[in-house]
């Protein structure tokens, strides 16, 4: 059930059973060649709807503008710094601990988020905060390693795009069929979290936006194995978060 398709009754009356709530958090990002510019919201979305249905619980519109500069060299991101995206996930956390919201469950899918979450989530008051990427999961994980293996790279996935291809539709592949350059596991380390450089300087080294990411492997039918496997642990792990 999604909050904002709820009038205010509906969702006092929610309250009444229970005070979870899931938030998804994505980005506003190219997503190479055939990804969609939305795929980081359109999966944590998708991932916090279906686990939301299996649990009765309500989901709160998705946050989408988040901090991506490294991809403003490409056109259609919007970035917002790491301390507006703060700010307003802290307003976010108040409002709706002060209208009776006690855990809150943060679906994230996009990996700058993370450590301004970290930051909310220590200064919470008044809310039990609980922050999981959609692709935390062992179940998640063997699925993405039996499909793509080490071409999964860090950006423009192929199993997100293989999750907005089953959601949504299926780009040719473009200038992704061709496989790009692998990067090395210090690479990998070193820019865990989105740790890229300038925009400039991101976009010569990742001319076509993939990061060490085969997008073309990315079919419909693996979408849907990925969202049943994030969307079952995201269940699970809600329960488990709210008691």
């Amino acid at each position: 059930m999604r909050l904002d398709r709820c009038a205010w009754p509906e969702v006092e009356a929610y309250l009444d059973r229970s005070t979870g709530v899931l938030l998804p958090v994505g980005s506003t990002e190219q997503h190479g060649p055939m990804g969609l510019i939305g795929t980081d919201a359109i999966c944590a979305e998708a991932v916090a709807i279906r686990a939301a249905e299996t649990v009765d619980a309500l989901v709160a519109p998705t946050l989408a503008y988040t901090p991506a500069p490294f991809n403003l060299a490409f056109p259609g991101t919007i970035s917002v710094s790491a301390e507006v995206f703060l700010a307003t996930v802290n307003e976010i956390v108040a409002s709706l601990a002060t209208t009776g919201f006690r855990h809150l469950y943060v679906v994230n899918g996009h990996g700058a988020n993370l450590a301004p979450l970290a930051e909310a989530q220590g200064a919470a008051a008044g809310i039990d905060i609980r922050v999981r990427s959609w692709w935390d999961f062992e179940a998640v994980n063997a699925l993405r390693r039996r499909y793509y293996g080490d071409w999964e790279g860090m950006h423009a996935t192929p199993s997100e795009v293989a999750i907005t291809q089953a959601t949504d539709r299926v780009l040719p592949p473009g200038a992704a069929a061709e496989p790009p350059e692998k990067l090395s596991s210090a690479y990998i380390q070193a820019h865990a979290g989105d740790k890229h450089g300038p925009p400039d300087e991101h976009r010569q080294s990742f001319p076509d936006g993939r990061v060490g990411s085969h997008s073309a492997l990315a079919r419909p039918e693996h979408g849907v194995a990925l969202l049943d496997a994030a969307a079952a642990a995201v269940a699970a792990d809600y329960l488990d978060f709210v008691g």
